[in-house]
């Protein structure tokens, strides 16, 4: 059976900046040991009996498959609640809604606009709760991909990675991630598309190396890693055109990937719209570690579960 530290217990996982470069590698170090059992189908019902709470104002594929499974993996229960069908959809406060929440569940994850909602909720809530996604955070995402860096290079510390487009709520907690984990981060946007400056402040105070640059064929020299995220996410719809004219130049293409050499990698959050910020011949061909990052979503936040839910 895998053995699951109780340093975390209740512990709730609303942004990366809050958690040590040791709390996160722990996170890994227990995903690292649960992504083979599962594959070989070895049971492992580390939170047997616990039922996780899945608040979703936004639509998801990835974020809802992976909880939702994951905690089955786990021994545990998941339940979908849709903000139309919540009593917080029709003015119940976030604290009413965390106290009651709290007496029926053993955690919370909730994929929402604010984060000071996330924040709001996890305050006044008694059991543990993830930030499945907010507009300014996705530090699930950003399990997933130190995950899978690691993964490729066997490593973390001294590694390059280039963000390119939107310096947007994934590219915030990627940047903080690697700040503590000893990789450097560049980010190559054009200057109204720059990352969130408290998370570019947060990322330096944590000894990171963060750049911010409006070139991407200058940015991708020496790159271990090239991420990048749709140009357009929810919300957004009626900027498309407007973002798809201002980040031009900014998307993944083989040319780009041949530039920053022969051992770099690709990765991207998905969903991927081909022929802006990357090319499905990039998405497909041999750079790509895209499919094993979108896979890593269930191991690291399976251990990220086990690890915090009492």
């Amino acid at each position: 059976m895998v053995a699951v530290a109780d340093s975390l217990k209740g512990r709730s996982f609303t942004r990366v900046a809050d958690w040590s470069s040791n709390e996160l590698l722990e996170v890994l170090d227990l995903a690292d040991e649960l992504k083979p059992r599962q594959q070989a189908h070895e049971e492992h019902h580390l939170l047997p009996g616990r039922t996780l709470g899945m608040i979703f104002q936004k639509p998801s594929t990835r974020t809802r498959v992976s909880f939702e499974v994951g905690i089955y993996q786990l021994g545990g229960t998941g339940l979908y609640l849709s903000a139309a069908d919540l009593q917080l959809g029709r003015g119940e406060t976030i604290k009413d809604t965390a106290v009651v929440l709290s007496r029926y569940l053993d955690a919370i994850m909730i994929r929402t606009f604010a984060q000071s909602d996330v924040e709001e909720l996890a305050a006044n809530a008694s059991i543990p709760v993830i930030n499945g996604l907010t507009d300014s955070s996705h530090p699930c995402q950003a399990l997933a991909d130190v995950m899978t860096i690691r993964e490729r290079f066997g490593r973390l510390e001294g590694l390059k990675v280039v963000y390119l487009g939107d310096g947007n709520n994934v590219c915030a907690s990627l940047m903080v991630a690697c700040a503590k984990l000893g990789m450097a981060f560049v980010a190559a946007t054009p200057a109204g598309y720059r990352p969130d400056e408290e998370a570019v402040r947060i990322a330096r105070d944590a000894g990171g190396s963060v750049e911010l640059v409006d070139d991407p064929r200058s940015a991708v020299e020496g790159a271990d890693v090239l991420y990048t995220d749709v140009w357009t996410s929810m919300g957004q719809e009626e900027e498309r055109q407007q973002r798809l004219q201002d980040l031009a130049g900014f998307g993944i293409d083989a040319g780009l990937v041949k530039e920053a050499g022969d051992d770099v990698i690709v990765l991207h959050c998905l969903p991927a719209h081909y022929g802006e910020e990357i090319t499905e011949e990039v998405l497909y061909g041999p750079a790509s570690a895209v499919w094993d990052q979108s896979e890593n979503r269930l191991h690291a936040q399976k251990a990220l579960m086990a690890l915090v839910i009492r």
